[in-house]
């Protein structure tokens, strides 16, 4: 979805939040680079307003940082918040899988599979927008089971962070068989019904992804 592209009148600051955070992720609104939302509300097409409104989130997101009347600008990548952020979602996403697997039928576990190989053909082709968004929905099917609209959110609002790494190294760190296997070691744990199983497994790919972040990090890979 690019940036310059008018917006229309759904809810313009839902969309341009939408737009503005797919374009932190992809590295169109680089890290470090200053924006003024008139400059935005021009390219958009649109009034100042839903441009602050959606940058004002972004702020709480942790993609946008303000110092007013000073300056507002992307966040830079840095392997401190990284961590932090990968620590949480390796709780977050073990605590989802516990409370959702017991919730999930034989219709969940087909989606399970299905949205798998998805990304399996995604990254076979090399398309990391299609692969990213299939694993969002991987997950969102275990996550959505749990039912517990605050690690919903939590877990939606921290994803971006780490979908900005992602998407610059999907290469090294989703764009092998590793993940496509753990995927697959997942959907067998969930199906034997153990949350707390199936849970540590999910724990266990997010420290994982961690670790090769931080190797990223170490070899300057990543700034």
């Amino acid at each position: 979805m690019s940036l310059d592209r008018p917006v229309t009148r759904r809810l313009l600051s839902d969309e341009v939040f939408d737009r503005l955070r797919d374009s932190i992720v992809r590295g169109e609104l680089a890290p470090g680079e200053k924006v003024k939302d008139g400059e935005l509300a021009q390219r958009l097409g649109l009034s100042r307003t839903p441009v602050r409104e959606a940058l004002n989130r972004l702020v709480d997101y942790g993609l946008v940082e303000a110092r007013p009347g000073v300056y507002t600008r992307i966040t830079t990548v840095n392997r401190r918040d990284a961590e932090k952020t990968l620590a949480v979602l390796s709780v977050l996403h073990q605590l989802a899988v516990e409370t959702g697997v017991p919730q999930l039928d034989r219709a969940a576990l087909r989606q399970l599979r299905t949205e798998n190989r998805t990304f399996k053909r995604a990254v076979a082709a090399d398309d990391i927008d299609a692969a990213l968004a299939a694993d969002d929905r991987f997950h969102s099917i275990v996550i959505e089971a749990a039912d517990n609209p605050v690690l919903s959110r939590t877990l939606e609002q921290l994803h971006p962070l780490v979908h900005r790494i992602l998407y610059r190294k999907f290469a090294s760190l989703l764009g092998g068989r590793n993940t496509v296997e753990h995927h697959e070691q997942l959907i067998e744990a969930c199906a034997t019904g153990d949350g707390p199983a199936a849970g540590k497994v999910a724990g266990a790919h997010w420290t994982e992804l961690g670790g090769q972040i931080t190797r990223l990090f170490e070899r300057e890979q990543l700034a």
